[in-house]
């Protein structure tokens, strides 16, 4: 009876649209640009005044460097065609240098401070999420019939 309901709601439309979306092929270039459009968002709000002590409030700065580019090696590693393996190298690397241009923008602020130590979290976060995408990706990716 459970399974059934599981798999009722598996099917329901907006499910199937958000599955294909995340994790179809067809959809890999809009991730990879999401990816990259989602970054200069975190530019743009990371550099008003005031903005990232009223974020702050939510969840110390760790926490959402580790959110933020968790969720961009996904999009990026999704968003690359060369296979798991290469994706992950690949969006690792990317994230490490988004991650060294965040912390090089925030020192051009007075009111923000680039730290080696939030670098350092979004590289063990894109690593963590880079091979979290290595072997669950490939599973989640619907077949085709």
């Amino acid at each position: 009876m459970a399974c059934s309901a599981v798999n009722t709601l598996y099917e329901l439309p907006m499910t199937r649209l958000l599955r294909d979306y995340l994790f179809d092929v067809r959809y890999a270039t809009h991730r990879f640009v999401l990816a990259w459009l989602l970054y200069l968002l975190i530019l743009v709000l990371g550099s008003v005044p005031h903005a990232r002590a009223d974020i702050g409030l939510l969840a110390p700065g760790l926490v959402l460097h580790a959110l933020a580019y968790g969720g961009l090696t996904c999009l990026l590693a999704s968003g690359l065609r060369t296979g798991p393996w290469r994706n992950s190298v690949q969006a690792v690397l990317l994230i490490a240098i988004m991650g060294a241009g965040d912390e090089c923008v925030q020192s051009f602020f007075p009111y923000r401070h680039a730290a080696v130590s939030d670098w350092v979290v979004d590289c063990l976060a894109g690593f963590v999420a880079a091979t979290m995408m290595v072997y669950w990706y490939p599973w989640a990716a619907p077949r085709r019939r």
